[in-house]
Parts: structure tokens; C-alpha cells; sequence
């Protein structure tokens, strides 16, 4: 079974000139392994794939399933739970919290999760900054940070809750190659490990590193 599923999916935006497409009759599956990366230019509808699988834009038609649950046959509290759970999230601009150390962005990945689930989680954000090279960065704030470690504090908040799928949105854009080889390599191990990576992106170099390549047609909105 897919740990991600689209199935026809289209979304449309209306703007001041009219409708505006940015999906249209869109299926992808992923399973366990993969790691799946999405290209095209900007407009193409990238993001909007991204924050529909990721439970936070409802499609206007189809059907997107994790683990083989619909998403938005949920209520919107129900599936804010199960995308705590589920999903991890690594974005091009971090979305760290200013004021909090690493250590506490780390732990923000928890603020969902019910008390009763939360045994040994101090531990496991110890040993993510360990793995990601952060130990004498651990009670430092975002603006002490590199870009490099930024992202590979966001990376660690988005394996805290051991999800089954990463949506990555241009992890690398605002990386050197060599930190960009590095967060590549840290979702490569994680599809390898068992989970499940889509991430979306122009540039071609990390698309490159994907088990499987998909490319967004901007005229037609569908993937060969």
C-alpha cells in the first residue's frame, strides 16, 4: 500500500483575471522507499501539491489518502492529530521560532501530541541534535545559527515524531552544495529507513538525487 496517494487531484484559484489552475487531474503514489521528487518552474503548482498532501489545502476534486486514510474525510482537528503523526515538514525558509533554542524548535514538532504520547521525547531530540552535529548549538537561538544548521534543525523537528512521510518544499534553496548534499542525503536515508520522501523543487541537481523523478507540465498541470 502507498504511504501517499493522489488520486485525480485539481485544485483552481480565482484571481482578478479569472480562474487560475493550478492542478488538474494530478495522481502520484508513494511507498515505502521512495524518495520522489517533483519539478517544475515556479506556477506550476509545486506548492499547492505540497500543502494538499500535506493535509493543509483542500483539493477541489479527488481523493488523497496517507497510509491509506483520506485526509479530508477528516474533521480539521482529527487531521490536524494525524499530520502530527504522520507527516514531516521541511521548508526553504525553515520556519524556525526566533526566540527558542534549538533543543525547544526541535520540540515543537510535540505541541500536538497528546501528553500521554510524549514518554522519551526529550531523548529523542537529544539524540537528533547529536546525529545532525548540533550538540554545541543545542541551547542556541535561530539567529546564532549558520543557514546550514537552521536546516538541519528543521530537518530534525520534522523526524521527532518518527513520521511516515517528509514533504520537503525546496530544502535546499537557500543551502550552499554542501549542505545541500547533506540534507539530500539525510532524506535519502530517511526513505531508506522505511519512510517515505516527496520533495518539490527546480533545481535539478537535487531532483537528481530522488529515486524517482516526476516533472509538473505547466500548460497541461499533469506529471510524465
Amino acid at each position: 500500500m502507498s504511504i501517499l496517494s493522489l488520486e485525480n487531484v485539481s485544485k483552481t484559484y480565482r484571481g482578478p483575471d479569472g480562474e487560475i489552475a493550478a492542478l488538474n487531474d494530478f495522481s502520484l503514489a508513494i511507498s515505502t522507499g521512495e524518495f520522489v521528487a517533483v519539478r517544475g518552474p515556479s506556477g506550476c503548482g509545486k506548492s499547492t501539491l505540497l500543502l494538499m498532501a500535506g493535509g493543509l489545502l483542500s483539493p477541489d476534486r479527488g481523493v488523497i489518502s496517507i497510509d491509506g486514510e483520506d485526509l479530508y474525510a477528516m474533521g480539521s482537528e482529527s487531521r490536524a492529530h494525524y499530520r502530527s503523526m504522520k507527516i514531516g515538514f521541511v521548508f526553504q525558509q525553515f520556519h524556525l521560532v526566533p526566540y527558542l533554542s534549538v533543543l525547544d524548535n526541535i520540540l515543537v514538532a510535540t505541541v500536538q501530541k497528546p501528553a500521554s504520547t510524549k514518554n522519551g521525547v526529550l531523548e529523542t531530540a537529544h539524540q537528533l541534535i547529536e546525529r545532525f552535529g548540533l550538540s554545541a548549538r543545542a541551547h542556541h537561538v535561530p539567529s546564532q545559527l549558520s543557514t546550514g544548521e537552521r536546516q538541519r534543525t528543521a530537518l530534525a523537528r520534522a523526524l521527532l515524531n518518527r513520521p511516515s512521510l517528509i514533504l520537503a518544499d525546496e530544502p535546499t534553496g537557500n543551502l550552499d552544495r554542501e549542505n545541500a548534499d547533506t540534507v539530500l542525503e539525510d532524506l535519502a536515508a530517511f526513505a531508506g529507513d522505511g519512510g517515505a520522501v516527496l520533495l518539490v523543487t527546480h533545481d535539478p541537481v537535487a531532483s537528481e538525487r530522488a529515486d524517482k523523478q516526476v516533472e509538473l507540465d505547466p500548460k497541461k498541470q499533469d506529471a510524465h
